[in-house]
């Protein structure tokens, strides 16, 4: 087996959006990005796009916005295409017929457009532990710190701003395991998993009530049977697969009582005088 290796990214992201696929009549967005979402920039950093060893990747989030927003849009309906006199659209509920392609912009003709309140993120504080194998995150942590495009975390108009990149062997990184068998204080929001899939545990939370969602943590494209290497065989009649998680999703100063002891990784890291503490429970929260 690789050696395994530990990373920490800081970053901040001034508006995001990550859609909750399961909410329809609005577009709510997840409070932290999810898996998908942080592999996704990884693969879009490094230009490794689609490879599979990125999905063996152990992600954890942690951190939070300072407001939430509503913003109510315009969403143009069905397929978009460039021709010679200009953009087209295609959609079901075309007047002059189902797939029959119209100017997107018109005098008379307009494009089917509907109206959309999206739930979006103002200001993001976010750190992020990536833990895989050692080739992989190396590469992960020099394209990090030298970017060679403008990196997004979401959205392509959601970038994001990297403060930090620390290899878990640098001055100011310290790790300890520990067994917890009361609560669990954590200083920042971040998501637990309700189940353990390996070994088929449940995380044993005592809490009455706590908010859950079902976030993405593993997405792929498959042509008739076949999944997808590069961004040049994606076509309309690609099939997207997405694999769903259960997680619990904590607040700020979030005590967890627990009904019996678990183990719990704490990381401490000192980053420009301030010293940051991150308590991930071993098997639950590393998505």
């Amino acid at each position: 087996m690789s050696e395994e290796r530990t990373l920490f990214i800081e970053l901040f992201q001034p508006f995001s959006q990550y859609r909750n696929p399961f909410t329809f009549y609005y577009a709510q967005t997840y409070p932290l990005p999810p898996k998908s979402t942080v592999i996704g920039m990884l693969q879009n950093a490094t230009g490794k796009y689609y490879h599979e060893d990125f999905w063996n990747l152990k992600v954890s989030v942690h951190g939070g916005f300072e407001s939430v927003f509503w913003n109510y849009q315009n969403l143009i309906k069905g397929e978009i295409s460039i021709s010679k006199i200009g953009l087209l659209n295609k959609h079901d509920r075309n007047p002059l017929g189902k797939n029959i392609w119209h100017p997107l912009y018109h005098s008379t003709m307009k494009a089917q457009r509907t109206p959309v309140h999206q739930q979006e993120l103002f200001n993001g504080h976010l750190y992020i532990f990536i833990r895989g194998d050692a080739g992989l995150i190396k590469l992960i942590k020099s394209r990090l710190e030298n970017p060679k495009k403008v990196l997004y975390l979401g959205r392509s108009e959601d970038v994001v701003f990297i403060k930090n990149v620390i290899d878990e062997d640098e001055f100011g990184f310290e790790k300890k395991v520990k067994t917890v068998k009361k609560n669990i204080w954590l200083c920042y929001p971040t998501y637990i998993k309700l189940k353990d899939k390996y070994c088929a545990k449940r995380f044993p939370i005592e809490n009455k009530k706590f908010p859950v969602y079902s976030i993405p943590v593993k997405v792929e494209f498959w042509n008739n049977g076949n999944r997808i290497k590069n961004k040049a065989e994606l076509s309309k009649e690609t099939e997207r697969k997405v694999d769903f998680e259960t997680v619990i999703y904590t607040g700020f100063d979030y005590v967890i009582y627990l009904s019996k002891e678990v183990e719990i990784e704490i990381f401490k890291l000192n980053i420009d005088g301030k010293n940051l503490i991150f308590k991930i429970p071993l098997n639950f929260g590393w998505l």
